[in-house]
C-alpha cells in the first residue's frame, strides 16, 4: 500500500540490489519485484536481503484464545489438527505440472507420475499457549484465582486435558510440548506414532491438548503479547505488583525461560498459528495501563478527543498532566477526576477505540511484534537494544549453533474476517474455496497468498484496503463488516455486493454475519465481522440472558420473534490488530478466517470444510521453505542464458584464514565486489553464525555445461561427457531456459530458480547469497 511506511523487506527490495540466501541446498529463492535486465555484475552499492536454507525441522507454536466464546472454534481447530500434522509428516503426492491434482501417498509411496510435494518433516516440536496473561496487576475480572486459574497462563506452554484437567496429556520429557521423532533420533526419543487407534500417538494427544485449552480464560485476550512473552521477551517477569498506582515487574520467570530453551531450536523453521475470534488486547505492562483491566470506571478523556479527534495533541486522559492544554472543566467532578459512566465505559469494550474514548493508547504497538519476528535485536523493558531470543542460540552447550534468519519465521492468523474477503475467486468472480483461481489461473481454491492479497481487488489497491484499511491513517476497512462499531453499520461488501442487514432483519438475511444486533440494550458489545452456523446448537453461551430486544443473529427465535437462549450461530469480531501484523510481515504472514465456510460436509474432497482452507494456506507457504526455494520473480538473461547475478558464500573457518582459490567453482571475491562482501559479513545473523570467510561461487559459462544444468531433470546428476558439472545456472522454462520438470516442485507462480550443481552447492555450514542488479526507477 502506497500510503503506509514500507516494510523492512520492501525497503530492501526497492534498492539497487536484491539478494537471496541459502545454506546447504541446491535451490535458491528470490526477492525480486519484477524482471531484471542483464548488466555487468560489478557494484559497490549492495544491500543484502536474505532467504533461507532448506530446513528439516519445525517448531510449531499454537496460540489459542481461551476466552468464553472460543469453545466452538477450538473444536473446529481440533478437527483440523490431523490435517496439519499429516500434511507435514506425510506430504501429499502431486503431479508437479498439474497443480490441481493431488492425492495421499499409499503405503509411503506415490503413484506413477506423481511425487511428494516436499520431503516429510521428521523433526517437529509442537507447543500450545493460551491468550490469557492475567489482570496486569489490576486485581480485576482477570485475576487468576479459584476456578479461573487459566486467567493467567503466564505465556507458559500448557498441556491440559479436555476431559480431565487432573490428568494432563503426556508431553516430551514432561517439558510441555510434543516432539515428532519417527526416526528416533532425539535423546531421549520423541513420538513416532501418529495415531495408534486407541487414543495414543501424536494426533490424538495434540487434539486433546487443543480442546483442553478451555474457554474460561481472561476476556482481555493478549493474542500477540502471549506468544511474544514466550518466544521473544528478553526478560519475562515473574509477577507484577502495583506500587503507588503504578504497575511494576518483579522477578524473572525461570519456568518460561527453561520451556523456551527446550522448545525453540536456533535453526528450525518457526511457525506461529493463532486462533482467535476477537481483536488483540495486548495491554502494556507497567505504569498505569493496567487501569484498563480494573473493574472501576476509566477516567474521562479531555473533550478534545471528541471535538478535534484522537490525533489532537490535547486528546489525553483527564488523569494525565494538562501541560500546555487549556483547562477542561469536564475533567473534574468536585475535587475528583471525572470518570466515565457505565454506558460509555462498559467493561467488555475496554480495548476498543482507546485513544478517542480514554485519551490514551494502552495497548502495545503492532511494531513491537513486527520487530520481534523480523529483527535480530529488539528493545527490552528499559528501551535498550538486546539480542532477540528468536534469532539467538539459546543453548550454546549443544552442537547446534546455526541461527535462523527472519525468513524462517512465519505467523498465521485464523481471525475475525469474512472468508469471502480472502478466498480466491472463480470464473464468475465469486469467492470459491474449492475452485477459486490463483494468480496463474489455476482453479486450486483456498485462501489468497500474500502476493494475491496485495494485488488490486474490487476497485481497491489491494485486499488489505478491504479488510484492514489503513489503521495508521485511521482509514477504516472498505468492507463494512470489518469496521469495529457498537452501533449498527451500513454499506455493502465490495467483493460480493452483500449489504449489511439491519437489526430487525431475519437471522439469515446476510450470508456473512447474519445481521446487525440491536443496540437498544446499551453500549456493551461490537457488531460481528462474520458468523457461522453451529453443527449442534447449544443452550446459553452467547445467548444466555441476551435480552429479547437485542435480536442477536446468533440466537434461535422464540415463537413471538424474540431471542431464545438457544444458540445456533457462532461469531467473530474484526481481528484488525492481528491483520495489521500479518500485512506488515509480507510473505511471512498468512491470513485465515476463524469463520468456516461450512461444517456439514467433511469428506476427503471437501476442501472448504472447517479450517482446511487455512491449513492449506499455511502448508502451501511453509513448503516453499521445506521443498526447496524458488524465485517469485523472473530474472532477465542475456543471449548466452546467463543472468546479472553474483553469488557469495559465507562460512566460518576456525583459524580465520579465508581460502577461496583451489576450491571447486569458487574464487576470491573480486575487488569491485568487496562492498557486497562487507555487507554479508555485517549481516545481523553473521556474528551469531561466526562467519569470517566469503567466497564467490562461479556462474556456469560454457554452453554445454550451462545447458546441462538447465535441462537435467532431478535427481539425475548434472554431467557433460560423464563428468560432473560444478557451479550454478538460472532455470526459467518460460523464457526457454531449461525444462519444466526441473522446476516442477516450485509453486505455479514461481517456476524458476537459481540452480546449484556439483561442488557449486553450499559447503557444510555455509550460507550462499545471490545478488542480482536491477533498475529501481519505479520502486
Amino acid at each position: 500500500m502506497a500510503d503506509r511506511p514500507p516494510s523492512r523487506a520492501a525497503r530492501a527490495a526497492a534498492l539497487l540490489w536484491c539478494s537471496l540466501v541459502v545454506g546447504g541446498t541446491s535451490l535458491i529463492s528470490g526477492c525480486l519485484s519484477r524482471p531484471i535486465a542483464h548488466q555487468d555484475t560489478r557494484t559497490t552499492g549492495t544491500v543484502v536481503e536474505r532467504l533461507p536454507q532448506r530446513v528439516d525441522k519445525i517448531d510449531l507454536l499454537l496460540t489459542i484464545d481461551n476466552s468464553a466464546s472460543m469453545k466452538d472454534k477450538q473444536d473446529i481447530l481440533a478437527l483440523a489438527v490431523p490435517d496439519l500434522v499429516r500434511r507435514l509428516v506425510d506430504p501429499r503426492c502431486v503431479n508437479p505440472l498439474k497443480p490441481t491434482e493431488s492425492s495421499p501417498p499409499m503405503n509411503g509411496s506415490c503413484p506413477s507420475g506423481t511425487e511428494r510435494e516436499f520431503e516429510p518433516v521428521l523433526d517437529i516440536h509442537i507447543g500450545i499457549i493460551s491468550t490469557s496473561l492475567g489482570d496486569h496487576g489490576a486485581e480485576g475480572p482477570c485475576k487468576a484465582e479459584g476456578n479461573h486459574f487459566s486467567n493467567n497462563d503466564k505465556g507458559h506452554l500448557i498441556a491440559r486435558s479436555d476431559t480431565d484437567n487432573d490428568n494432563e496429556p503426556p508431553t516430551y520429557q514432561d517439558k510441555g510440548f510434543l516432539a515428532w521423532d519417527p526416526e528416533q533420533k532425539l535423546t531421549p526419543a520423541g513420538e513416532s506414532i501418529l495415531d495408534d487407534g486407541q487414543g495414543g500417538g501424536l494426533v490424538p494427544t495434540l487434539t486433546n491438548m487443543v480442546r483442553g485449552v478451555g474457554d474460561v480464560g481472561c476476556g482481555y485476550e493478549s493474542q500477540l503479547e502471549s506468544w511474544y512473552r514466550f518466544l521473544a521477551d528478553p526478560a519475562p517477569h515473574d509477577r507484577i505488583v502495583v506500587v503507588k498506582d503504578n504497575a511494576v515487574r518483579e522477578g524473572r520467570d525461570t519456568t518460561l525461560l527453561e520451556q523456551r530453551k527446550a522448545f525453540l531450536r536456533p535453526d528450525s523453521l518457526l511457525a506461529i498459528i493463532m486462533l482467535s475470534d476477537e481483536n488483540d488486547c495486548s495491554i502494556r505492562e507497567g505504569g498505569t495501563a493496567f487501569w484498563v483491566a480494573r473493574s472501576s470506571r476509566m477516567p474521562r478523556p479531555r473533550k478534545e478527543c471528541e471535538t478535534r479527534g484522537p490525533d489532537d495533541p490535547c486528546c489525553r486522559s483527564c488523569a494525565s498532566e494538562r501541560g500546555e492544554c487549556p483547562v477542561d472543566e469536564t475533567c473534574t467532578e468536585g475535587d475528583r477526576i471525572a470518570a466515565l459512566d457505565e454506558e460509555r465505559d462498559p467493561i467488555n469494550l475496554r480495548c476498543f477505540d482507546q485513544k478517542r474514548r480514554f485519551g490514551a493508547n494502552l495497548l502495545y504497538p503492532i511494531d513491537r511484534y513486527t520487530k520481534a519476528l523480523t529483527e535480530a535485536q529488539i528493545a527490552d523493558h528499559k528501551g535498550d537494544l538486546v539480542d532477540n531470543p528468536i534469532f539467538s542460540d539459546l543453548d550454546p552447550t549443544d552442537e547446534n549453533s546455526t541461527v535462523r534468519p527472519p525468513e524462517l519465521v512465519f505467523f498465521a492468523g485464523l481471525v475475525g474476517v469474512p472468508w469471502q474477503d480472502i478466498a480466491r475467486r472463480n470464473d464468475a468472480g465469486q469467492p470459491d474455496l474449492r475452485e477459486g483461481k490463483d494468480g496463474d489461473g489455476n482453479p486450486i481454491g483456498g485462501f489468497k497468498s500474500a502476493e494475491e492479497l496485495s494485488a488490486p481487488n474490487a476497485g481497491f489497491s489491494s485486499t488489505w484496503d478491504i479488510i484492514l484499511g489503513d489503521p495508521r491513517a485511521r482509514r477504516p476497512p472498505a468492507d463494512p463488516h470489518m469496521v469495529e462499531s457498537p452501533a449498527p453499520r451500513e454499506g455493502e461488501n465490495p467483493i460480493t455486493g452483500t449489504r449489511i442487514a439491519g437489526p430487525d432483519s431475519p437471522d439469515n438475511a446476510n450470508e456473512i454475519n447474519g445481521h446487525e444486533w440491536n443496540p437498544r440494550t446499551g453500549f456493551g458489545d461490537l457488531q460481528f465481522a462474520c458468523t457461522f452456523r453451529l453443527l449442534a446448537p447449544t443452550q446459553g453461551g452467547d445467548c444466555a440472558n441476551d435480552g429479547a430486544d437485542r435480536n442477536s443473529p446468533l440466537c434461535e427465535d422464540n415463537p413471538d420473534g424474540t431471542d431464545s437462549e438457544r444458540q445456533i450461530y457462532a461469531k467473530a469480531y474484526p481481528g484488525l490488530r492481528q491483520l495489521e501484523l500479518i500485512r506488515d510481515l509480507g510473505e511471512q504472514g498468512i491470513v485465515g478466517s476463524v469463520c468456516p465456510a461450512q461444517l456439514k460436509d467433511s469428506g476427503p474432497g471437501d476442501s472448504d470444510f472447517g479450517y482446511r482452507p487455512a491449513i492449506g494456506a499455511i502448508v502451501d507457504r511453509l513448503k516453499t521453505r521445506l521443498g526447496g526455494q524458488c524465485l517469485p520473480r523472473a530474472l532477465q538473461p542475456n543471449g548466452a542464458g546467463q543472468v546479472s547475478c553474483l553469488v557469495l558464500e559465507a562460512r566460518s573457518v576456525p583459524d580465520g584464514q579465508c581460502r577461496c582459490d583451489g576450491l571447486a567453482a569458487r574464487r576470491k571475491v573480486p575487488s569491485e565486489n568487496l562492498a557486497a562482501e562487507r555487507m554479508v559479513l555485517d549481516d545481523p545473523v553473521a556474528a551469531a553464525n561466526g562467519w569470517n570467510c566469503v567466497c564467490e561461487v562461479e556462474q556456469l559459462s560454457a554452453p554445454d555445461e550451462l545447458k546441462a544444468c538447465q535441462d537435467t531433470i532431478p535427481p539425475a546428476p548434472v554431467e557433460v561427457g560423464g563428468e560432473k558439472v560444478h557451479g550454478w545456472c538460472y532455470v526459467d522454462p518460460r523464457l526457454g531456459l531449461g525444462k519444466d520438470e526441473v522446476v516442477a516442485k516450485c509453486p505455479s507462480t514461481e517456476r524458476r530458480q537459481v540452480r546449484f550443481t556439483g561442488d557449486g552447492e553450499a559447503r557444510d555450514g555455509a550460507t550462499q547469497f545471490v545478488l542480482c542488479s536491477g533498475d529501481t526507477a519505479d520502486q
